[in-house]
């Protein structure tokens, strides 16, 4: 059963460490393709690290494994996950001229991925 998400991406610094290597890294891979959770809403949905889920919203959807976000750096209810790839497919295209897509606070879905 899908549930209601914000999602938030963002910068972390393993990204940029691993920017430094390049772009096409397997560490950098792993960094923008991995989405963390709120252990408890993890725990609420059977979800393990590992497991893979689909997140959509009105202007796109991606397939991407989880891992648990560290503490309490997350609150329950939001996802986050590094700018990249993924993050990219669940931005629209509008601006309001700053030249950077709204990327913050993103109403999304989140379900186990059954594939």
């Amino acid at each position: 059963m899908p549930e209601s998400f914000i999602l938030i991406p963002g910068r972390t610094s393993r990204q940029g460490t691993a920017l430094n290597e390049g772009k096409y890294t397997d560490e950098y891979l792993d960094e923008i393709g991995t989405m963390q959770v709120n252990s408890s809403d993890m725990q609420r949905m059977s979800l393990v690290e590992g497991d893979r889920v689909r997140v959509w919203s009105d202007l796109g959807e991606i397939i991407v494994p989880i891992k648990a976000a560290k503490g309490d750096e997350l609150p329950a209810g939001l996802l986050f996950i590094s700018y990249g790839m993924k993050s990219c497919e669940l931005m629209g295209g509008e601006t309001h001229g700053t030249g950077m897509p709204d990327s913050k606070g993103m109403d999304v879905f989140m379900e186990k991925h059954s594939g």
